[in-house]
C-alpha cells in the first residue's frame, strides 16, 4: 500500500476545542492527553488497573494481564457482575431517582425508567429466567425490537452468568436460526412484533420459523403491538406473565472476569457468520472508560445513541458503558424518517438530547433530505457529536458541524469494530484538534500502528494497515467455538499484532486517517487509490447525496473505478451529470481516480446497521451474481436493480 496516493481533498483546516468546552472537559488540552498516554504506554497494566478500581469488584485480580499471543486474559482472578456495575451500584447514591432509560416507540408511546426501577425489572426478569431453568453459563438468544426489554433482557442475563447472543430484530427467520444454532441457545427472547415506518415486523412469526425443527425448550414473548401470533403450550411464555410470579430480589453473584458475557455474530464476505466472543471484566472496564472519556461524560448529560441493541454500537453504547456511567439515554425503536424526516430532531428536542451519536450514513441522509427538517427544531442542547460505524468524509463532517451542531458542537469521529468492543481512535472532546474525516488519535491504553505487511511502520502519509500493538480489556477472545479461525482472521496477516482488514494512514501530526477495509483500496495502473478519497471527491460535489467505489478487472489498467451514486433530491441522473462527476473528481485528486464507469441509483444494498455493502457492489460491478453471506443485507430488491443498470460508460 506503499503508492496509496493522498487526496488533496482532506479538509485543510483544523478545528480547535472551543475553551468554554475545555475548560468543564475531562481532558482539557492535548498536554493532558500526551502525558497520559505516555503513561499507559510505559505501564499499560498499571494503568488498566487503576481504571478497574473505579468500578466494583467483589474479589480482587492478582494479575491484571495474562498475555500469551493471541489469548489474553485480562484482572486475572477477579471476581465482578456487570449489571451490579450498571445498576446496583447506583442505588447508593443520588442516581437513584434519575433516568436510566427515556424510550419512545415510533408510534409515540413513551416509557422512563429510573436506575431503581430498572433494577427492579432487571431483577424480576433474573429471576424468571432462573425459574425457567436457565442457569449460569446457558446460552441466550434475544430477538427483539429496540424496546426497554432488550436492554432489560441483557442486564439480566449479565446479572446470572448467562452468555447472551442478540440477533437484530431486522434480521430473517434464516439469519436467525443460523445464530442461534451457533451459539446453541437454550432460550429466544422475541416479541409479538416491532415497529418499523408503521408497520409491524413479525418477531414471533420469524422465531417460529426458525425453530421449526430445533430443541429449543422455552420462546418468551413481549406483548409489543398486540398482533395475532401462533402459540405453542408448554414452550412459549408471555414476559408480563413470567415476571409476574418472579420476586423483585435478586442478588448479584460474582463471576470471574473471564466468565463469557456475550456473543455477537458479525458476517464474513464467505461462510457463516463469525459469533464474536467477549468477557466480563475486560469489556466493563473498557465500555466503562471510552463512554466517559469519548463523550466527556456529565451527570446532567442525556445520551442518545442511535444504533440498535442488536450491533456492537448498541451493547457498548446504549446499555453497559452509559448504565455503568450513570448516564440517563434515549432510546427510540423505529425508522429515522418516520413519520417525516425531522423524527431524529423533534426526540433530541423533545428530551433535550446534549450528546448524539450516530452513524455517517445516517448523516448523508439527513442532508440528502432537506435543512428545512432540522430547521423547524430547536437543537440548542446539544453540545457534543459523535460519529460511527464507517470513516465520515469531510462533506458529511462540515455538514453536521455546522448544521447540527451549530458550529458550536466538537465531533467525535470514533474507530472501533465489533471485535474491539470498545472505541479505540478517537478526539477527546476538550482536548484534540479535530481534522474533518479523520479519527485524530488513539486512545490512552490504546497503542496502535499503520504498518506495512512486514509490520514495520509506514512514513507519514504512506497508507498501510492499520494494527493494535498490545492487548486491551474490551477486546474479543475467540471466534466462538472456532478458536482457530479466530488466530487466523486477526493475527494470522500481519505477525504478532491484532489486524481486522482495515487500511489507514497517519499524517505528519500522527492523525490516522481509516481508508476502509483493505478490500476496498484499487489498483489502477499500479497506483494504489482509497475508495473513500474518491467517493469524498463524489460527495462533495453539490448534486450527490451518497457514492460507493469499487474496481472491477480492467485488460489494460489492471484495475478500473466504478462509481454507485445517488443523486440529491431532484437531481436528474444522466450522461450529463456523469461528465461533470468526472471532471470534478479529476480536479479533487487527479486523472488516475477518474471513474471509468458511474452508475446512478436511488439506494445503496446497505447492511440492516447502515454500513454500505461494497463487496456486493464489487460482485455487480464485475458482471457477476453478487454472493457471499447476505443475511444482513436490509434490501435486497437493490441488488436486482443495480444489476440492470449499465450506467454511463466512458
Amino acid at each position: 500500500m506503499s503508492e496509496m496516493i493522498e487526496s488533496v481533498l482532506h479538509e485543510k483546516r483544523v478545528f480547535e476545542p472551543a475553551k468554554e468546552f475545555a475548560q468543564r472537559a475531562r481532558i482539557k488540552s492535548m498536554t493532558e492527553y500526551e502525558a497520559l498516554y505516555k503513561r499507559a504506554e510505559e505501564d499499560l497494566e498499571g494503568f488498566w488497573g487503576d481504571v478497574a478500581r473505579e468500578l466494583h469488584w467483589f474479589e480482587p485480580w492478582s494479575q491484571v494481564l495474562e498475555w500469551n499471543l493471541p489469548d489474553s486474559r485480562w484482572f486475572v482472578g477477579g471476581k465482578t457482575n456487570i449489571s451490579y456495575n450498571c445498576l446496583d451500584r447506583h442505588l447508593i447514591t443520588e442516581r437513584r431517582n434519575k433516568a436510566a432509560l427515556i424510550w419512545e416507540g415510533e408510534p409515540g408511546d413513551q416509557r422512563i425508567l429510573t436506575y431503581q426501577q430498572l433494577h427492579r425489572e432487571v431483577c424480576l426478569f433474573a429471576n424468571a429466567l432462573e425459574s425457567l431453568g436457565v442457569k449460569k453459563g446457558d446460552r441466550v438468544a434475544i430477538y427483539l425490537p429496540l424496546i426497554p426489554e432488550a436492554a432489560i433482557a441483557m442486564l439480566a442475563c449479565a446479572r446470572i452468568g448467562a452468555p447472551h447472543s442478540i440477533v437484530f430484530g431486522g434480521f430473517s427467520a434464516e439469519a436467525l436460526r443460523d445464530r442461534v444454532d451457533d451459539a446453541g441457545a437454550k432460550v429466544v427472547i422475541t416479541a409479538d412484533g416491532g415497529w418499523r415506518r408503521g408497520k409491524v415486523v413479525p418477531l414471533k412469526d420469524n422465531t417460529d420459523k426458525a425453530l421449526e425443527n430445533s430443541e429449543i425448550s422455552h420462546v418468551i414473548v413481549v406483548k409489543r403491538c398486540e398482533n395475532d401470533i401462533a402459540w405453542r403450550n408448554g414452550r412459549d411464555h408471555w414476559w408480563h406473565e413470567l415476571v409476574a410470579d418472579a420476586s423483585a430480589k435478586h442478588e448479584a453473584p460474582a463471576h470471574d472476569a473471564e466468565h463469557p458475557l456475550f456473543m455477537l455474530y458479525t458476517s464474513g464476505t464467505t461462510g457463516k457468520p463469525k459469533g464474536i466472543l467477549h468477557t466480563t471484566g475486560g469489556y466493563m472496564v473498557g465500555t466503562y472508560f471510552t463512554t466517559r472519556m469519548v463523550f466527556d461524560l456529565r451527570e446532567e448529560d442525556t445520551f442518545w445513541c442511535t444504533a440498535d441493541v442488536g450491533w456492537i454500537t448498541g451493547h457498548s453504547y446504549i446499555v453497559y458503558g452509559p448504565l455503568a456511567n450513570g448516564a440517563a439515554c434515549v432510546m427510540y425503536e423505529g425508522a429515522p424518517n418516520y413519520p417525516e424526516p425531522d423524527r431524529f430532531w423533534d426526540l433530541c428536542e423533545k428530551y433535550e438530547v446534549s450528546v448524539f451519536y450516530t452513524a455517517p450514513t445516517a448523516i448523508r441522509a439527513f442532508h440528502r433530505w432537506g435543512d428545512q427538517w432540522v430547521d423547524k427544531h430547536d437543537l440548542s442542547s446539544l453540545r457534543l457529536l459523535g460519529t460511527v460505524g464507517e470513516p465520515i468524509n469531510p462533506e458529511a463532517w462540515m455538514w453536521y458541524h455546522n448544521k447540527i451542531g451549530g458550529g458550536r458542537c466538537p465531533i467525535v469521529d470514533t474507530w472501533w469494530q465489533t471485535e474491539t468492543g470498545a472505541i479505540m481512535i478517537s478526539p477527546l472532546p476538550g482536548a484534540t484538534p479535530t481534522k474533518p474525516g479523520s479519527a485524530t488519535r488513539p486512545l490512552p491504553g490504546i497503542i496502535a500502528d499503520v504498518v506495512k505487511k512486514d509490520g514495520t511502520s509506514c512514513a507519514a502519509n504512506e497508507g498501510g494497515f492499520l494494527v493494535i500493538k498490545q492487548p486491551w480489556p474490551s477486546m474479543l477472545r475467540t471466534i466462538y467455538r472456532d478458536h482457530d479461525r479466530f488466530i487466523k482472521t486477526y493475527f494470522g496477516e500481519i505477525q504478532g499484532f491484532y489486524f481486522a482488514g482495515d487500511g489507514a494512514r497517519r499524517d505528519e501530526d500522527g492523525y490516522f486517517w481509516i481508508m476502509g477495509r483493505v478490500d476496498d483500496v484499487i489498483n489502477v495502473a499500479g497506483h494504489r487509490l482509497s475508495t473513500m478519497e474518491v467517493e469524498s471527491a463524489l460527495v462533495a460535489h453539490e448534486n450527490v447525496a451518497e457514492a460507493a467505489v469499487v474496481g472491477r478487472p480492467d485488460e489494460v489498467t489492471g484495475q478500473a473505478i466504478v462509481a454507485f451514486v445517488t443523486p440529491m433530491s431532484g437531481v436528474a441522473a444522466g450522461e450529463e451529470l456523469g461528465v461533470e462527476l468526472r471532471k470534478h473528481v479529476t480536479d479533487q485528486i487527479g486523472a488516475l481516480a477518474r471513474p471509468a464507469q458511474i452508475r446512478f441509483a436511488d439506494a445503496l444494498p446497505k447492511t440492516r446497521s447502515g454500513k454500505i455493502m461494497r463487496r456486493l457492489l464489487r460482485d455487480i460491478a464485475s458482471g457477476s451474481t453478487a454472493k457471499g453471506d447476505l443475511t444482513t443485507l436490509e434490501d435486497a430488491s437493490i441488488l436486482e436493480k443495480l444489476a440492470q443498470e449499465r450506467g454511463d460508460e466512458e
